[in-house]
């Protein structure tokens, strides 16, 4: 297993600048102790908290820049939706999270072949016109974002001790 570090005067910084910043220390940490590259052998060297952390990450970077359609065509759609991130936001406490991970994963398996495929600019654009079930779910997880962002960091800070270790 790969020790993953955060210095405690960083983590308490960010801490201060918020929620967000302060995900993203353990995000950032996690990124930098497997080289930036998440395959099937560096997942293989950390655990399934840092995994799912990384998971959230790509989620919310990929759904508040592009929305589900964006997510899952730039190739993350199996990482959350044929891994148990629903299951595990559920054990985190992120009930309703988890239950528009759900409502995504199907329209996920029912588009996700067309979803995939490459596209110039403008035919990636139209498919926001041609699948509009998932706008009500882009604007659950933007109207949402905030608060389960804070969940997430909640989380963290309370199981610390499962995302990294703090050194002085």
């Amino acid at each position: 297993m790969i020790t993953v570090k955060v210095k405690d005067i960083v983590l308490r910084q960010k801490a201060e600048e918020g929620m967000d910043a302060f995900v993203g220390v353990f995000v950032d940490a996690i990124n930098e102790a497997i080289d930036g590259q998440l395959t099937a052998e560096t997942m293989s060297q950390i655990n399934a908290e840092q995994i799912t952390l990384l998971a959230w990450n790509a989620l919310h970077e990929e759904v508040m820049d592009g929305g589900f359609v964006q997510l899952i065509h730039n190739g993350y759609g199996g990482f959350i939706f044929r891994n148990p991130f629903g299951k595990m936001m559920r054990l985190w406490g992120i009930d309703e999270l988890a239950k528009l991970i759900n409502k995504a994963r199907k329209l996920y398996d029912k588009y996700h072949e067309e979803i995939e495929r490459e596209y110039s600019d403008e035919e990636f654009m139209a498919l926001f016109e041609r699948m509009p079930e998932f706008d009500d779910l882009d604007d659950d997880f933007v109207e949402n974002e905030e608060q389960w962002m804070g969940q997430v960091a909640c989380y963290i800070d309370e199981h610390i001790d499962r995302f990294a270790t703090i050194e002085e």
